[in-house]
């Protein structure tokens, strides 16, 4: 199919992967923290701000190698979670699901917490007087109308897991049918001779899946608000 061989569909399958469990489990922590940011007033709120955003910041480069001292078979909590768990993160596919989740997560953040902040407290304020308890009106008012910037974040978060490739080749380096994401396959197809048109339809793909996910982003926003009523 597209003339790909089966190395290729082996990282657009491996990309998808990571993707989807990048976004899973980044997701609850995402929404917690941007709940947090967009309501909550504490010590350290600038910094952990500050630290949400870091990875947009710094050198995707960067990020994987602080990855690899933290994570890795040697680093403090790789070790740990290794002789402990049996989890590793250096080498392996659940290292590139790492990477992706840490730099597509501000993304996630920020679209979250500007549906926190577009929201009115005020109906909040109305469930508690009548007497709901604070976990029901976050599970009953909150959480819904959040739905539209959870939507939003999510598949913004899949599309930026899906493109990473910086902190991805640095933690877990680029190893076919292991941890050789679409577009490290991309960048070692670019390097053999006569391999150029692979590459050129690997990165039709993934063109494809961003744009397929924007664009979905765009609608299940869009009728999640109507659902809402606050479109």
């Amino acid at each position: 199919m597209l003339g790909l061989e089966p190395d290729a569909w082996q990282a657009v399958a491996l990309s998808l992967r990571v993707s989807l469990c990048a976004t899973a489990a980044s997701l609850p922590i995402g929404i917690f923290v941007a709940y947090a940011l967009a309501r909550w007033e504490f010590p350290g709120r600038q910094a952990l701000n500050g630290i949400v955003h870091l990875p947009l910041i710094l050198p995707p480069v960067v990020t994987g190698y602080l990855l690899l001292l933290t994570f890795g078979r040697q680093g403090p909590v790789g070790a740990f979670l290794e002789a402990t768990f049996g989890i590793s993160f250096a080498f392996n596919w659940t290292g590139a699901a790492l990477a992706a989740a840490i730099m597509a997560f501000p993304l996630m953040v920020r679209a979250i917490r500007l549906s926190v902040e577009a929201m009115d407290p005020g109906l909040e304020q109305a469930a508690a007087t009548l007497g709901a308890s604070s976990i029901r009106v976050f599970l009953t008012i909150t959480l819904p109308l959040m739905l539209p910037g959870i939507l939003t974040g999510s598949i913004l978060a899949f599309a930026k897991a899906m493109g990473e490739f910086g902190a991805t080749i640095t933690f877990v380096s680029n190893i076919p049918g292991r941890t050789q994401t679409l577009p490290s396959a991309v960048y070692a197809f670019l390097q053999v001779p006569g391999a150029e048109g692979t590459a050129i339809r690997l990165v039709l793909i993934s063109v494809a899946i961003a744009m397929g996910a924007l664009v979905a982003s765009e609608v299940l926003a869009r009728r999640a608000a109507r659902r809402m009523g606050t479109r």
